[in-house]
């Protein structure tokens, strides 16, 4: 039976399969082609010259040992790279480099190949003299300052696993995704700079899709890629912000991808953030998402009423202020779309504090918030809400917080429930500790009712739409 080259990399392919990972083997094995036998040289094409790089450094051995046993001892293992296009032609080509045994004896066939003594560190201006690479972290983003509620408490958690073990947990990598202005980037860099205050002779860096992709442009303007993809492999930490932005990126994906591999593969930590989950992100390549899926993927949601508060009382301590607590409670209310905008509409109302001369009350906040708010609803809160349900049906407040089953408490009770729900940003929980310290489940099950009972009574609908054109007219 003749033997070609497919079946002898093929037998080739069998023995490399059980003295590997399955995983390794997938990345660094199933990629590669077998393009010419003469004689007893075997020729395989790899994907890129970073990838040669790979298996010379890591699985020669592996790779001399089993051409040898299929084409005996005179065996001889040649590669052919696909080099990306740099100049005016319109497809890449190829360069065939030998295995590491015969560039020994001639250097002058891997200068294709080698790699400069001195690596370009992409985050130097020209001009400027920098030896140690820079963080790019902000150091005002801490654990300390980032406030921890139901919205976050898993990707905080895990940030503080990796800032205690980078590289050494099942969270490798970690990619935190979530709508903007929820603290993404403020939980990645507080990631960071707790990891350079645990372990200060880690490099760590911080970069944005956006300037890792800028930067790698350049790179090929410069012919400098080797030097590019060189420095990002140094990084002990690599936090990439906003990686949805690498979509219908090609290259940039495709250099990206084996920075990841080589980082993860020397345990290295990764940690990556994304407006959208990786199954969402659109224009990806799928060995990437596939790569995002292996540690730990959690998002960040909008925060509920106490985190909100809790988020504005640590900036007015931050910046040595105080507020009256109704004011705070009022902002908390009525922003509910992201962070940022919550802690821009407190800062608005500050400046016009500030230029104004005025004190910082309630009617001011109001006036303010129309200015900068959009779509605001005024002053729903549960109080006011039981205190308008109670005012229709001649009740007193404090019946909805008791234990009273009388069939005229119990329908206030439910419709005061379905509206906190409807009307206010308050969690389940923190609505039924308004009615006396009822659990979550009571609430769903006040809501249910109110709403079944609209579709089958008339006259229940018309008291629900009632109180509802009470409550808007109070808000106004």
């Amino acid at each position: 039976m003749e033997r070609t080259m497919e079946t002898i990399w093929s037998n080739c392919l069998s023995i490399i399969k059980d003295n590997v990972n399955p995983q390794s083997f997938k990345t660094w094995f199933e990629p590669i082609k077998p393009v010419r036998l003469r004689e007893n040289v075997l020729t395989i094409q790899v994907p890129s010259q970073f990838f040669y790089e790979w298996l010379e450094e890591h699985y020669v051995n592996l790779l001399h040992k089993t051409v040898k046993r299929e084409l005996g001892s005179e065996g001889r293992l040649e590669y052919s790279i696909v080099m990306d296009n740099q100049g005016n032609e319109k497809s890449p080509y190829t360069i065939n480099v030998p295995g590491s045994q015969a560039r020994n004896k001639n250097p002058d066939l891997a200068v294709a190949v080698n790699i400069g003594a001195s690596i370009k560190n992409p985050f130097i201006i020209p001009g400027l003299k920098k030896i140690n690479v820079d963080s790019q972290l902000n150091q005002r983003y801490t654990f300390d300052n980032y406030v921890e509620g139901d919205c976050n408490r898993l990707a905080r958690s895990a940030g503080m696993a990796v800032a205690a073990k980078p590289g050494g947990t099942s969270f490798n990598p970690l990619m935190i995704y979530g709508n903007v202005g929820l603290g993404k980037s403020h939980l990645v860099q507080a990631i960071g700079n707790q990891i350079k205050s645990n372990f200060p002779n880690k490099t760590v860096l911080y970069v944005t899709a956006e300037k890792f992709t800028q930067q790698f442009i350049d790179s090929l303007k410069n012919n400098s890629a080797n030097d590019f993809v060189n420095f990002y492999q140094l990084m002990d930490v690599l936090i990439l912000d906003d990686v949805h932005n690498l979509a219908n990126k090609e290259k940039t994906q495709d250099v990206f991808f084996h920075i990841f591999n080589h980082l993860h593969q020397t345990g290295k930590q990764l940690i990556l953030t994304s407006d959208r989950a990786p199954k969402d992100i659109k224009g990806m390549e799928e060995r990437l998402l596939s790569r995002f899926k292996w540690g730990l993927s959690t998002d960040l949601q909008m925060p509920d009423f106490e985190t909100r508060v809790a988020i504005l009382e640590m900036k007015m301590y931050a910046d040595g202020i105080d507020l009256p607590r109704e004011v705070v409670e009022f902002i908390a209310h009525n922003i509910s779309s992201s962070i940022r905008e919550l802690e821009g509409a407190l800062t608005s109302l500050l400046a016009y504090t500030t230029l104004s001369k005025k004190m910082p009350d309630l009617d001011l906040a109001k006036m303010v918030m129309r200015n900068f708010v959009k779509n605001v609803s005024l002053e729903i809160s549960i109080e006011s809400i039981q205190s308008l349900v109670c005012e229709f049906f001649d009740l007193n407040v404090d019946l909805l917080k008791a234990k009273t089953r009388k069939r005229e408490v119990v329908q206030a009770r439910q419709i005061s429930m379905y509206f906190a729900k409807k009307l206010t940003k308050n969690s389940l929980k923190t609505i039924g500790e308004y009615f006396g310290g009822r659990d979550h489940s009571t609430v769903i099950h006040s809501c249910q009712t109110v709403e079944d009972l609209m579709e089958t009574d008339r006259r229940f609908k018309g008291y629900v739409e009632e109180i509802q054109k009470k409550i808007k007219i109070s808000t106004v």
